[in-house]
């Protein structure tokens, strides 16, 4: 996807178009893009928390689960767990 088109999406998913949010969290999570999906989940999308935290656990990201963790996120807790790194 060019610039343009992300651009383009990214105006759209400020619109509140939920079919640009989800195809942004999509790309964010299969390209590993952790500060798009750090946007997006803090726009409200609960998706893009579940990529972040799978994405993250993926990435041995110890940070971002443990910020995410006191944010009160229960998975990223548990990834943090699983890791060894409660």
């Amino acid at each position: 996807m060019g610039e343009d088109e992300l651009t383009e999406l990214r105006a759209r998913a400020a619109e509140g178009d939920a079919d640009a949010v989800a195809q942004l969290v999509e790309l964010a999570g299969e390209s590993g893009d952790l500060d798009e999906l750090r946007r997006l989940a803090a726009a409200g999308s609960a998706d893009a928390v579940d990529v972040l935290v799978e994405v993250a656990g993926e990435q041995g990201n110890v940070a971002e689960l443990r910020r995410l963790a006191e944010l009160g996120n229960r998975d990223a807790a548990d990834v943090l767990a699983e890791l060894g790194e409660e």
